[in-house]
């Protein structure tokens, strides 16, 4: 059985057994009113004076200050926040709680209903979309769009693709010599990561992402932590290999991003076209100054102390060391160039650390107010969202509260912009959660 026939079928398995297993998927009236809420938008650092919002169809229709007459369900606000749904630029759907062995060999259909209960409780801490940036994920998105699963909107990146022995390449040394169009690693067979070592072979695994739905392209121009043979002073792809990439998404109306800590990565991945830089948590002043002229996005990551680290090995831990003491420069950086920046948590083999999104983004105010952070996991990543042009799986408005947006929203018991460390006890603070128009969660009186 072909890796694509392999995954489709999986994707059918995923979706017939989840359905059972899984919470309701979200329950939809024809329309939903909240009323009495007060709103963040998504942009502004104020609130709205008392207002009522009414969602049809999966999108808001309307906003005003006073009574809205429709049929439908009613939220009594009660005066809470109603803000948008949260946004993670830098995920990882299929590699959230598995263990860097499983995640490779161990059996895919244990490994698909793993990550469709992440997914749900991703969304039950009020993270309404991902970014995915790396691993198979075309199945899961496809039971969640399908209300199969209840999950976050997913923009998927599709396989990694990585150079030999770069970040990424999780194979072994006995797998080695690779042979040119020989059999495909197990990585590559599941939709992890794929090897491409020439500008021919990078526009192949270009296209086959694109081919499957991917929103966005992903390579790694550099080294990474948790790889293996992967130090981080290594500059992988070429100019050309990374140029390759650039024009066959740009063949397909989107963009690539690349994985680059260093300046070297950053640089060669600017000169070839790249538009987004992930990480980026050990560049320069030169390197900062080049993407703010360029208008090139950081999607970074509040990397602030060694929990990532527990499951890896020494000298993958001393790399994650140097990317920590990294994490103020990037961001001084990214405030001086005012640089246009993302929020992501890029949290890897560990349920624990994915309980603590939310806290990720609330650990922004070491550099940011709190409404400076609540925008940038709303508008801000909505708006690196967009970059995806034609290939955007969700066209219309995401990460703001205003009329004809799309109706993924949160709503507080209490005020994020005064006290945003809310959002690290979603499970309190969200009273409501909606996606799509619908309600998945709703756990005030009625």
């Amino acid at each position: 059985m072909s890796g694509l026939s392999m995954r489709a079928g999986l994707a059918a398995l995923l979706a017939m057994i989840v359905c059972s297993a899984s919470p309701a998927a979200g329950q939809q009236d024809a329309t939903v009113l909240f009323r009495n809420v007060r709103i963040f938008d998504g942009r502004n650092a104020t609130l709205s004076a008392a207002s009522n919002v009414l969602v049809r169809d999966g999108k808001i229709e309307k906003i005003s200050t006073t009574d809205i007459t429709a049929t439908s369900q009613i939220i009594a606000g009660g005066g809470r926040v109603l803000m948008p749904g949260l946004i993670d630029a830098h995920w990882h759907a299929m590699l959230v709680r598995p263990t860097p062995m499983a995640a490779l060999a161990g059996d895919i259909g244990y490994n698909n209903l793993l990550a469709a209960s992440e997914a749900t409780a991703t969304l039950m801490r009020g993270f309404t979309t991902i970014r995915d940036m790396g691993g198979p994920t075309f199945g899961l998105k496809q039971a969640i769009d399908e209300d199969l699963v209840a999950g976050p909107r997913i923009y998927p990146s599709g396989a990694i693709i990585t150079i030999t022995g770069g970040h990424g390449d999780f194979r072994q040394l006995s797998d080695l010599p690779r042979t040119i169009g020989g059999m495909l690693s197990r990585m590559e067979r599941i939709g992890g990561s794929m090897v491409a070592d020439s500008p021919d072979e990078v526009r192949v695994r270009a296209r086959e992402q694109l081919m499957q739905g991917a929103s966005q392209v992903k390579l790694t121009a550099g080294g990474g932590v948790a790889s293996p043979f992967s130090p981080l002073d290594v500059s992988t792809f070429t100019e050309p290999e990374l140029r390759a990439a650039v024009e066959a998404a740009d063949n397909w109306g989107t963009y690539v991003a690349t994985h680059a800590y260093t300046p070297v990565a950053i640089q060669r991945s600017i000169a070839a076209g790249v538009k987004c830089i992930e990480h980026g948590h050990l560049m320069d002043e030169a390197s900062a100054k080049l993407m703010a002229e360029k208008g090139i996005w950081l999607s970074t990551q509040p990397f602030l102390d060694m929990s990532a680290g527990a499951g890896l090995g020494p000298s993958e831990q001393d790399k994650l060391r140097q990317v920590v003491a990294g994490t103020d420069r990037v961001y001084e950086l990214a405030k001086k160039y005012h640089l246009k920046t993302a929020f992501g948590t890029d949290v890897l083999f560990s349920q624990a650390l994915a309980e603590k999104q939310g806290s990720m983004l609330a650990a922004l105010t070491r550099w940011y107010t709190p409404a400076e952070a609540l925008v940038m996991a709303t508008s801000t990543n909505a708006e690196l969202l967009s970059l995806s042009g034609l290939r955007n799986p969700y066209p219309g408005k995401l990460g703001v509260v205003e009329e004809g947006a799309l109706a993924d929203l949160l709503l507080v018991d209490g005020n994020p912009l005064d006290d945003i460390t809310l959002v690290a006890d979603p499970a309190k603070s969200f009273v409501v959660i909606m996606k799509d128009g619908k309600v998945y969660k709703n756990i005030l009186p009625h």
